[in-house]
């Protein structure tokens, strides 16, 4: 059993998705980051960073935080995803990082200066959307040349960069105009893992569609 801490957030989701993918139990324990609670100091035990998601394996007594690294925990917990070829380990890896160190920390900004704060800073709201331009461009590109971001197969890569492209909305993003990406956002949303891990923790929240 794992216990899985988390909020209805992009990361949140990458790793309910990933739970769902990989069919396993889990108990949801909810940390509403909309009154603090994940500085509290029961959960700064499981996750010192005051982020979610964070998860705690009772099989193995392992915690984790940061939601790339539960990511590939579970994918070799239980070999769902697991790339077979070094070639593919790598491609994924390469894929994943890009979502941790670009998209989504980008879309992030986007979404504290246009989201929640517009107006209060022209230059911020106006590089990060340029750069949230640029990245979907980059990822629009690679899925002309890929099914999948990481390949041919539906794996870790996509979970990861998906639950931040579904906040299009969020980030003034017409997905029609990146016509690659809509492909591949359609296709994964239709997955009932994905429907499922989308509306986690519970609350009657449905997946955009363009």
């Amino acid at each position: 059993m794992i216990d899985f801490y988390s909020w209805s957030t992009p990361n949140g989701r990458k790793v309910s998705i990933m739970l769902e993918e990989c069919k396993l139990d889990y108990n949801l324990i909810p940390i509403n980051i909309t009154k603090d609670e994940q500085f509290e100091k029961n959960f700064l035990n499981i996750s010192p960073n005051n982020k979610i998601p964070a998860i705690y394996d009772h099989d193995t007594n392992i915690s984790m935080m940061e939601s790339g690294a539960i990511l590939l925990y579970l994918s070799e917990k239980t070999g769902v995803f697991l790339p077979k070829e070094d070639k593919d380990r790598w491609k994924r890896d390469e894929w994943l990082m890009f979502q941790m160190a670009s998209l989504g920390p980008m879309l992030g900004q986007v979404h504290h200066f246009i989201k929640f704060n517009s107006g209060k800073s022209a230059y911020a709201e106006e590089r990060y959307y340029n750069e949230a331009k640029r990245i979907y461009g980059v990822l629009d590109k690679r899925l002309e040349e890929s099914e999948f971001v990481a390949g041919n197969d539906y794996g870790v890569a996509d979970i990861s960069i998906w639950p931040w492209v579904s906040r299009y909305e969020w980030q003034n993003i017409d997905l029609n105009n990146y016509i690659n990406i809509l492909r591949w956002y359609k296709e994964i949303a239709s997955r009932e893992a994905v429907i499922k891990g989308y509306d986690i923790p519970k609350m009657g929240v449905e997946i955009p569609i363009p």
